[in-house]
């Protein structure tokens, strides 16, 4: 058998922990699968004293981390401490730029300045891996770049956070709020104390921008990604879409639009109704779910848990067996120069059906109103509820578009602006098409 791949850890939370027990639990198996051992020879993290549950004594503690990128003991250097910038980034620079393999689970850096490393890698012949940074444990990025390499993947899409998904599939089963819902989520350990990230949709705006560049061949975009969140999503949602037949869940999507005569690129995170006939609407609780049409394999579902400490650490050392195998190639599935810089598609001429909910007062003519504007814009209803009056005077419209340009949706909902009739702003969901 090879010599050892040795390898450097910087991080020791839970998924550098759980790095270090797979590696100490299936060390024989992933030395068969491997061709050589993957041995850990280094590891550094903020706290040295901190109790992790496992014993480091075998490992050379060091204090500085950009020390690893220079140890003449090490191979890989696997980065898991996190942040699109500092620390982090600083060491990819220099792990790759001394042609050392970098493996992260840093979906963040990767986003911003995946293109930079990617050509530093290559410029240096270094691995850069990053299987754990989109979905767990979901092996999508080998997936993609590699069994379904022969394909054109116009489409990608799917459900890019467990945090959010688990509010939503709980809002759904418990018909709560979304703040109750919040609140239980943190107590759990599935949201952070800080949930922005998750909640706002910016986690998987990150996760949707590298899909993106790996599906199409295009430079890697996170600037160009429309976000939205879940935080304005009522329980009377969740009920008012079960009713019509949908699901609510967080979506991000990205495809290719080729109406204006030349390749465009469209990415979006958003909330969305889901048809229950789709599988992505029985994706419950922390799971992730990332859907890529191929033009010859077509439909590919990937699905399994998106984050945790024990799948990320699985999808962390998928990446070490590749690099001990030699089975390394460039970062997003082709050469830096051969990815595309495509131009952003515009939302405005995008047709489809949509889902708009209005608390207005409950009063003579407050349909009538709403219906003139979405007349005038050009827009029909396909379906409506009206619940009953509230005790402040206030009622719930939900209805359903029937299939039209989502400028008519902005039309309608700007010359509604000014409307005393409307209590709050209005909640916008497109349907997500089967």
């Amino acid at each position: 058998m090879s010599s050892p791949l040795r390898i450097a850890l910087a991080g020791l939370g839970t998924v550098g922990t759980g790095v270090i027990q797979l590696i100490e639990e299936n060390s024989a198996l992933i030395a068969r699968r491997a061709g050589r051992p993957i041995e850990i020879v280094a590891v550094t993290a903020r706290d040295r004293s901190k109790n992790r549950g496992v014993d480091l004594s075998a490992y050379r503690w060091v204090d500085d981390m950009g020390e690893l990128a220079t140890a003449s003991d090490v191979d890989v250097v696997v980065e898991l401490v996190g942040g699109s910038d500092g620390p982090a980034l600083t060491l990819a620079r220099e792990t790759l730029s001394n042609a050392r393999a970098f493996v992260t689970a840093n979906k963040a850096m990767i986003a911003h300045h995946g293109a930079e490393l990617a050509q530093l890698a290559e410029s240096k012949n270094a691995a850069l891996k990053f299987e754990a940074a989109v979905a767990g444990g979901i092996p999508v990025i080998q997936g993609l770049r590699d069994g379904a390499a022969a394909n054109r993947i116009d489409r990608v899409y799917g459900i890019l956070n467990g945090t959010c998904n688990f509010i939503l599939s709980t809002m759904e089963k418990e018909g709560l709020d979304f703040t109750d819902v919040l609140s239980d989520a943190q107590a759990k350990g599935f949201a952070e104390a800080d949930p922005s990230f998750d909640i706002d949709g910016i986690d998987a705006a990150h996760k949707l921008a590298i899909l993106a560049s790996l599906s199409f061949g295009s430079e890697i975009d996170f600037g160009g990604v429309e976000t939205r969140g879940i935080r304005k999503i009522l329980a009377a949602d969740i009920a008012q879409a079960k009713a019509l037949g949908y699901r609510i869940r967080l979506i991000g999507l990205a495809e290719i639009d080729g109406e204006n005569g030349a390749s465009e690129i469209f990415q979006r995170v958003q909330p969305c109704l889901v048809p229950l006939a789709h599988p992505l609407a029985h994706v419950t609780g922390a799971t992730n779910a990332v859907v890529a049409e191929g033009n010859f394999s077509g439909r590919l579902l990937f699905q399994g848990a998106g984050a945790g400490d024990r799948p990320t650490a699985s999808a962390v050392v998928a990446d070490l067996v590749d690099i001990a195998r030699k089975d390394t190639g460039p970062a997003f599935s082709m050469p830096s120069s051969e990815l595309e810089k495509l131009p952003r598609a515009a939302s405005a001429h995008r047709v489809g059906k949509t889902y708009i909910r209005m608390i207005v007062a409950d009063r003579v003519g407050v349909l009538a109103e709403i219906t003139a504007a979405m007349r005038d814009a050009g827009l029909s209803i396909e379906s409506l509820i009206q619940t009953e009056t509230s005790d402040d005077g206030s009622a719930l419209i939900a209805m359903v578009t029937h299939a039209g340009p989502e400028q008519a949706i902005n039309d309608t909902l700007k010359t509604l602006a000014p409307s005393e009739s409307l209590m709050g702003e209005p909640m916008v969901m497109h349907i997500l098409g089967e």
